[in-house]
């Protein structure tokens, strides 16, 4: 073991911690109750400080952990390090290839895991594709991501899915917090300590408003860029209109930006045709979760020229006539190559809201089909509860009178 590398990763978990106090809290209620006693996690998560903190309510509960890295540009390698001393076996490392990767879920999965937890399903995808003869001791999962509930939906409308999975994305706080302020802050965080750049005055190009999307436009508008959306969903692109964003085609917007950020979780969002068009110096960033949004290999064929590292996370890709275009993090997650992720506190919620869908599956698996379900409302409920105690906010309570007047139907005005 790196001693020194571990003590680097130990201190910054322990800065993390401190603004995870509801995650804290239930990691002390976990070490006194014992819920995941006997249980073997297999886990394919971005290996950071937030993680970890995580990890270390897990284990406190009794569970034995094997962690993968479900971006191998996220992993912090001090943090990796750190997690040894907590009893937690790190199949991880910072830049590992593509085949690097996949070894480390394959490594994590020999755990023969009780429960998975996934970021973009890749691990679930491994189990029913390559590693069938583990299904049968899988009793339950969770999934962290918009990408990946997608990808589970489908395998459950084909009825492909084996065991109970829990949209842990698709709580309200974790689609408020985590995806709307959380990928905002941290995406124009990963752009500017990338490439330095002013956004004020900027054309910023937002691919996708959901959550994640309306997030990085709110965010970019408050730094002064012009923003513009693009979008296939005639609702959101609606909605991004009446909130005073300019809505356009990529066609359209591709002549226009100077920044792109993608967050869709489908692939080709920016295509050749696209990147044919733009100005010199445009800037091309991914917050969608795999690397597939920017079609990088056509950005290669329109090339003449490659410059790697331009400044940390940038690669310059000079084209035919001169003109530059300035690729952020390889294509992969700009917020967790170039920057630090989400801030540890947004992340509070996101895992503490994992954590107690952990210990209701533990709890409720017997009585589940295969199939992807909604984390209960009470879990959601449970951890804005939590956190508004640890910010000492208080809130309302219903009345006996206010309570059954909801319950009637008789009641009018």
């Amino acid at each position: 073991m790196d001693r020194a590398l571990a003590e680097a990763g130990e201190r910054r978990i322990g800065w993390a911690a401190r603004a995870m106090p509801v995650l804290t809290a239930l990691g002390e209620r976990f070490a006194a109750e014992r819920p995941l006693e006997g249980w073997r996690i297999a886990a394919c998560l971005h290996v950071t400080a937030e993680t970890a903190v995580l990890m270390g309510a897990l284990r406190a509960g009794g569970a034995e952990i094997a962690l993968a890295a479900s971006n191998p540009l996220s992993t912090q390698d001090d943090v990796a390090q750190a997690l040894g001393d907590y009893g937690i076996a790190v199949h991880a490392r910072a830049g590992a290839d593509r085949d690097a990767y996949y070894r480390h879920i394959h490594q994590a999965l020999d755990i023969a895991p009780d429960l998975v937890l996934d970021d973009g399903c890749d691990l679930v995808n491994i189990l029913h594709t390559e590693r069938t003869e583990l299904l049968g001791g899988v009793r339950g999962g969770c999934e962290e991501t918009t990408t990946g509930i997608i990808r589970l939906r489908q395998m459950a409308a084909e009825e492909a899915l084996r065991f109970p999975v829990v949209a842990v994305n698709d709580t309200r706080t974790k689609r408020m917090f985590d995806n709307r302020y959380g990928t905002g802050q941290s995406t124009l965080d990963g752009i500017m300590r990338a490439t330095n750049t002013l956004l004020a005055g900027k054309t910023v190009v937002v691919a996708g408003f959901g959550y994640c999307g309306r997030g990085v436009a709110e965010r970019a508008r408050g730094l002064g860029a012009r923003v513009v959306v693009t979008e296939i969903d005639p609702v959101k692109a609606l909605d991004a209109s009446l909130q005073g964003y300019d809505v356009r085609p990529m066609a359209a917007a591709a002549q226009a930006g100077d920044v792109f950020v993608t967050v869709t979780g489908n692939r080709d969002v920016i295509r050749g045709e696209h990147l044919a068009v733009m100005k010199d110096g445009a800037i091309l960033a991914n917050a969608g979760h795999f690397d597939v949004e920017i079609d990088v290999r056509a950005l290669d064929d329109l090339a003449q020229a490659v410059h790697r590292g331009v400044r940390a996370s940038t690669d310059e890709y000079v084209l035919a006539d001169g003109r530059r275009l300035l690729l952020l993090a390889e294509g992969r997650l700009v917020n967790l190559t170039a920057a630090e992720g989400h801030p540890a506190a947004v992340m509070d919620m996101s895992f503490s809201a994992q954590a107690l869908a952990v210990a209701w599956l533990v709890r409720e698996h017997e009585l589940l089909a295969p199939g992807v379900y909604d984390v209960p409302e009470e879990v959601d409920a449970e951890v804005a509860r939590l956190k508004l105690a640890a910010a000492g906010i208080e809130v309302d309570e219903l009345t006996a009178d206010q309570e059954r007047y909801l319950r009637s139907w008789r009641a009018g005005s």
